[in-house]
């Protein structure tokens, strides 16, 4: 039986549902696999992508960053963080190299705590990594307490014996050996006309607007907007977001925002790798803000830019604005040539054919 560990960052849902794209391709494509989630991201997040069975192990090995919100970052936090992770390397180490012994594991799949590099060394198995970034990438401009845990971090990543290196990335230069590949996340599991019939959505696709802020979400979405916008329909998962006649509010957990997409004329959402590469796979239009203190959003706003029917607002334009985008046609795509869209399989093929 093929045994993998799927070691996932804990920063947001992002990286957890692009991950849990290709473990359940995995599982698709040969069943007798066992698959090893090992995240502190819920339970529930990950059965909405991987409909069969999973060991799920809650582990932190990495923080990302700590967040309020997914815009508002405290970086002091992040670094004690970072700072205590570190410190209990020996000890983590330790813990999961006996824990992959047991289990018989025979691949780390990592997307992308550092540390999970070092776990497969030690336990003699390989370790391949999937991201468009690694986070000595984020850290690199935040100062010189930031620049040594970055150093840290390479020196890690450069044991990874592989690299799937997605869409919308920086050269990731701490990696050897890397394989580019397209892009990854989930496909819409419900017909238009069911969706339709189930929460009584009338309004024509180019009407409706998806609004997804991640799983960290926005503390203040300005959803008085809504109101200048009374022929459209708007979709969100935010539990917090206020009762109006033309916002439906998700709270049923068997289903994830790439499922409204094909109902939708845009996806509204902050930048996102995961949110970004399912609209594009799906070909929806993206309406999203810039921002300039997190080093990944230019490469996702350069993807979008090249490959996706777009519109890039300022901060100031979403939260003080009228939202007057919406009267305005999406810009096109600036490259005429498709992206490769096929990256869950890729990654899913090249890991099956490692065990057989």
């Amino acid at each position: 039986m093929p045994i993998i560990y799927i070691a996932i960052t804990n920063h947001g849902f992002g990286h957890t549902t692009r991950a849990a794209s290709i473990a359940a391709t995995i599982q698709k494509l040969c069943p007798d696999v066992l698959l090893i989630i090992v995240t502190t991201a819920p339970r529930w997040l990950l059965e909405s992508y991987i409909e069969g069975d999973f060991i799920y192990r809650p582990r932190s090995f990495d923080i990302g960053v700590v967040q309020a919100d997914s815009l508002n970052m405290d970086k002091v936090a992040t670094l004690e963080k970072l700072q205590a992770i570190k410190a209990k390397q020996r000890s983590l180490v330790s813990s999961e190299v006996n824990f992959i012994r047991q289990n018989r594991v025979g691949l780390i799949l990592a997307d992308i705590p550092p540390l999970a590099a070092i776990f497969a060394r030690n336990a003699g198995i390989p370790c391949w990594a999937s991201s468009n970034f690694s986070w000595n990438f984020i850290y690199q401009d935040w100062g010189k307490e930031f620049r040594e845990i970055g150093d840290w971090m390479s020196e890690c990543y450069s044991q990874c014996d592989r690299l799937f290196r997605l869409p919308f990335h920086e050269p990731m230069s701490a990696f050897d050996n890397i394989t580019d590949v397209g892009l990854t996340g989930g496909s819409p599991r419900y017909a238009i006309e069911e969706l339709r019939a189930t929460w009584q959505i009338t309004t024509p696709i180019e009407q409706t607007a998806l609004l997804t802020f991640g799983g960290l979400g926005l503390q203040q979405i300005p959803y008085h907007n809504l109101k200048n916008f009374p022929d459209w329909q708007f979709i969100s998962f935010d539990a917090a977001a206020p009762n109006l006649p033309n916002l439906i509010k998700i709270a049923d957990r068997k289903y994830r925002p790439v499922d409204f997409m094909p109902l939708c004329g845009r996806v509204i959402s902050k930048p996102g790798y995961s949110t970004f590469a399912e609209a594009v796979r799906l070909g929806i239009p993206i309406v999203t803000i810039t921002r300039e203190d997190f080093a990944e959003a230019a490469l996702l706003l350069e993807g979008i830019t090249n490959y996706s029917q777009h519109q890039i607002l300022t901060p100031a334009e979403f939260f003080q604005g009228n939202w007057e985008f919406l009267h305005q046609s999406p810009n096109q795509p600036h490259k005429v040539e498709s992206i490769a869209k096929n990256g869950n399989e890729e990654v899913a093929q090249s890991v099956i054919s490692y065990f057989h």
